[in-house]
Order: structure tokens, then C-alpha cells, then sequence
């Protein structure tokens, strides 16, 4: 499981696609502004979504299975009980990562993802470690509780 800084900063620096799983069509979802917010950050935001044609300009997907293209982070926006059979399509399309949501905290789908050789994160934002990690939230005054006089590189 990956809970470390250095960790986190190195699956956000070198995975450039997100499959966000219960993307929301609504503005106002947290599920919405984190890719909003990751897609304005040069990231790749692919929706999964069986109740939406598209959001956020893109195509929705019903499924995993359905991307045509490679996957990096299999983002989670959906009730633990629900994460067991995404985490399964993510090993079956090659993903890198299993990323579970805040709140979102299934340890049997994070295990076998790491059996099959993803990387596994549990109850944390893409968006909130992005901005803690690579600059963002200290200008609202948020503790990063990373300590440098120095941007990451």
C-alpha cells in the first residue's frame, strides 16, 4: 500500500492517464472538480460512467473494459463495497495503479491488485496529493506537511 510522500509523488509524476470510476456529470460532485482539476494539470481524465455519454468534453466509458487506450490510475469515486469487481477490470486492462477516494478503504482490492502487481492507494484525493505535493494549497494557507524551500522537481 503506498502511503508515503515519496510514493505518492512518484505515481502522480510518472502516470499521465486517470480513469475516474463514478465521475460524476454534476459540477458541483467532488468527483467532478478533482478531474476538472487534474485535467487542467496536464493529465489525461477518461470518465467511467454507464449514466453519461460524456463529461468534461470526453468520452464516457461504461466500464473499464470498454477504454480503447492504456490506463495509469484506476481513480475510485465509489462506495467500498462497490471496489472489488473495478479493481478486478483493472488488473484485466494492464492498469498501473488502483486509486481508492477518500473514504473509499476496501483492503481485499487493494491486496489482490498488489498480487497481480498494481500499485495500491486507499483513502486519498488525486486532486488534494497533487496540490500538496507539486504546489497548490499553500496559498490558502493549508498545512502540506512538506517542509522545503524548494519546488519539487
Amino acid at each position: 500500500m503506498i502511503d508515503d510522500i515519496p510514493g505518492l509523488r512518484r505515481i502522480l509524476k510518472t502516470s499521465r492517464v486517470i480513469a475516474v470510476v463514478g465521475l460524476s456529470g454534476d459540477w458541483f460532485r467532488p468527483s467532478y472538480f478533482a478531474a476538472k482539476y487534474m485535467m487542467a494539470h496536464g493529465y489525461t481524465v477518461i470518465p467511467v460512467n454507464p449514466g453519461y455519454p460524456e463529461i468534461l468534453g470526453q468520452k464516457c466509458y461504461k466500464s473499464l473494459r470498454d477504454i480503447p487506450g492504456t490506463v495509469d490510475i484506476v481513480d475510485v469515486f465509489r462506495r467500498t463495497e462497490d471496489v472489488m469487481p473495478i479493481a478486478e477490470d483493472a488488473v484485466a486492462i494492464g492498469a498501473k495503479v488502483l486509486w481508492q477516494q477518500l473514504g473509499v478503504t476496501n483492503t481485499d482490492a487493494a491486496k489482490k491488485t498488489e498480487a497481480a502487481g498494481l500499485e495500491a492507494v486507499m483513502d486519498r484525493c488525486v486532486k488534494i496529493e497533487h496540490a500538496r505535493l507539486f504546489g497548490g494549497l499553500n496559498w490558502a494557507g493549508v498545512n502540506t506537511r512538506v517542509i522545503s524551500a524548494k519546488r519539487p522537481q
